[in-house]
């Protein structure tokens, strides 16, 4: 029996999201976003029993209208056209076009739409989407390997189709999740708390402690810039911040980018967590969603260039929102 087949082991399981269609989000093999890092995560996943344990879930694509619910139309037809010929560069020169980018990236926007809805529908009580949390991409641009932002498409649909009027957004992948930042900055409706490298030390540059929200958001965002070199230690000091910032909003659905470059040996950055980190994340966002959102929490991969550490750390994060449910 394969994992597609078996039974819903539990009542309001656990989806995970796993699929060629996700896969094909990437760019190339030997770039730091492989399409091996999903099977990397699947076989750890699989390895540890976490199988038996989660309802898998096919991936599932996204209309033009959907991505335009954040996006500038202009850009995306920008996309459509460079996803034609697969030639140059989406941005100023981090991430390539492919043949086919805007499919692959409409399969990464639908199917954290799907998840969105099967969580609001009460169909599950958490998931996990391991080729997905693509932070940086801005409304009329990509950027740093994202070529569409999925966290702000399912924002604006939790908003303005579920009526959701706080919801938050935490992120502890290594750099800022300026898409996110930017793109919500004023909006008083997203609580936003990233703990991630220090933008002196790591792309993008942004996420300063200053960076708190703008006009009627002013104090809905929190930023924690960690030093290069960080550890477990210094992150659980820093989360115990953010725990208190996400549950005095309330959220009515958490939306977690998990990336996992922020763990020891990641070859692109300078933070030195351990998988336990994760697991601490994902273990207290399961009590805070339980306490004012109904249990909906939606875990994404993010980044991750090691293939051993993003294994150990979406493992980590899928092991707890299993044990939490």
């Amino acid at each position: 029996m394969t994992s597609e087949t078996k039974p819903v082991p539990r009542r309001n399981p656990v989806c995970v999201y796993i699929g060629e269609d996700l896969r094909r989000y990437a760019f190339g093999n030997g770039h730091p976003f492989g399409p091996d890092r999903m099977d990397a995560f699947w076989h750890e996943a699989c390895r540890q029993g976490l199988d038996a344990a989660v309802c898998v879930r096919h991936p599932v694509t996204a209309g033009r209208d959907d991505l335009t619910r954040f996006h500038d139309p202009r850009y995306i037809d920008r996309l459509v056209a460079m996803s034609s010929h697969g030639n140059g560069y989406l941005d100023s020169g981090d991430t390539p076009a492919f043949q086919g980018v805007y499919e692959a990236a409409a399969f990464v926007v639908g199917t954290t739409l799907d998840a969105c809805r099967r969580l609001m529908d009460g169909e599950c009580r958490r998931a996990f989407i391991p080729i997905a949390g693509l932070h940086h991409a801005r409304r009329a641009a990509a950027a740093g390997f994202c070529a569409v932002n999925d966290c702000g498409v399912a924002i604006e649909y939790l908003k303005s189709e579920c009526a959701l009027s706080r919801i938050a957004y935490v992120d502890i992948d290594a750099h800022h999740g300026d898409g996110v930042y930017y793109g919500f900055e004023s909006d008083a409706a997203v609580v936003f708390a990233d703990v991630h490298e220090d933008g002196r030390f790591l792309y993008p540059g942004t996420g300063h402690a200053h960076e708190r929200g703008r006009d009627e958001a002013a104090g809905s965002k929190l930023n924690m810039p960690m030093p290069p070199d960080a550890d477990d230690a210094q992150f659980l000091a820093a989360w115990q911040r953010v725990e208190a910032f996400v549950d005095a909003a309330r959220p009515e659905f958490i939306l977690f980018q998990c990336g996992a470059d922020s763990l020891a040996g990641d070859p692109i950055t300078h933070l030195r967590y351990s998988s336990a980190a994760h697991a601490h994340a994902a273990e207290r966002l399961c009590a805070i969603a339980d306490r004012h959102a109904g249990g909906r929490l939606l875990a994404m991969g993010g980044g991750g260039y090691n293939r051993r550490n993003l294994a150990l750390a979406w493992t980590a994060v899928l092991d707890r929102l299993v044990a939490c449910t």
